[in-house]
């Protein structure tokens, strides 16, 4: 089933908390001479219009994105991350938002190059689109993420940064996420792996973490963002994490600074919060 559509939930809170730390991580890998790839496992369109009739059926963008965008105190991490997405937006309004690919291109430099994976029909046409004059820089495949992460690893310069981030509508992903993260952990133990996902009430997103950190991987970082209490029905998605296998030693430091800020500044009640751990090399 491919009914999930990210332009319903574009700019939301887990779009900030998800993308701070890709610009953080791809900002690492810059810092040394030889290239690298960023490798998007789940890249949906690329790019979105918030004032679209998707954006507009649940707007949650404007608790996410749109809290932070007339803020003048925003942490330097916080900072950067809304200068990218004020590049999308020249005349100064809010009116677009740039998924993980763009914000990942407009981090990298010339020798790096970006792959970019879609199994929706629609948004990998959309995708293509959006990146058709990156020229050889970005290459996009209208195909199933997993399973393309195994054909490029390890990757010719033996440096990458993998963003794995399903919609997990489906029980599925979990387990997908789990044993994709297992084989890419044997072809290439020396990436780096950051996985976004939901806080929700059900079982397979409560477990997650816990079974990604029995991974072998030499150290991992988690960060969550709560925004609102989990509902009494159980639906919905009251917050969400990024977890980073290999993360770099900078990563936490960064996050200590930007998550409490982070936790006000979006909060919807009382439950808002946040939580940051992780287990050195």
């Amino acid at each position: 089933m491919l009914s999930y559509r990210h332009a319903f939930h574009a700019g939301n809170h887990a779009d900030v908390l998800k993308h701070l730390v890709l610009l953080q991580l791809v900002r690492y890998l810059g810092q040394k001479d030889k290239p690298f790839w960023v490798i998007d496992t789940h890249a949906g369109a690329g790019a979105y219009d918030l004032e679209s009739a998707h954006a507009r059926k649940l707007a949650e963008h404007e608790g996410g994105i749109g809290r932070l965008w007339a803020r003048r105190d925003l942490p330097a991490p916080v900072a950067e991350y809304v200068d990218l997405v004020r590049r999308f937006n020249p005349g100064g309004a809010l009116r677009k938002y740039p998924g993980s690919p763009f914000l990942a291109l407009w981090t990298m430099r010339e020798q790096d190059r970006l792959r970019l994976f879609e199994l929706h029909t629609s948004d990998a046409r959309l995708l293509r689109g959006n990146f058709e004059d990156a020229g050889r820089r970005v290459l996009v495949e209208g195909t199933d993420g997993f399973a393309g992460l195994r054909a490029l690893l390890p990757p010719p310069p033996r440096r990458a940064l993998v963003l794995i981030d399903p919609s997990y509508e489906e029980k599925q992903d979990y387990e997908r996420v789990v044993q994709a993260l297992k084989d890419a952990l044997t072809r290439f133990p020396g990436g780096t792996y950051a996985v976004w996902y939901p806080q929700l009430t059900r079982l397979e997103a409560r477990e997650l973490p816990q079974r990604l950190k029995r991974l072998p991987a030499k150290g991992w970082l988690d960060a969550t963002l709560r925004v609102r209490e989990p509902a009494r029905d159980g639906f919905g998605m009251h917050g969400s994490g990024m977890f980073v296998l290999n993360p770099p030693w900078t990563l936490h430091d960064t996050l200590a600074g930007a998550l409490p800020f982070l936790a006000e500044a979006l909060r919807e009640d009382a439950g808002a919060g946040f939580t940051l751990d992780r287990q050195a090399a």
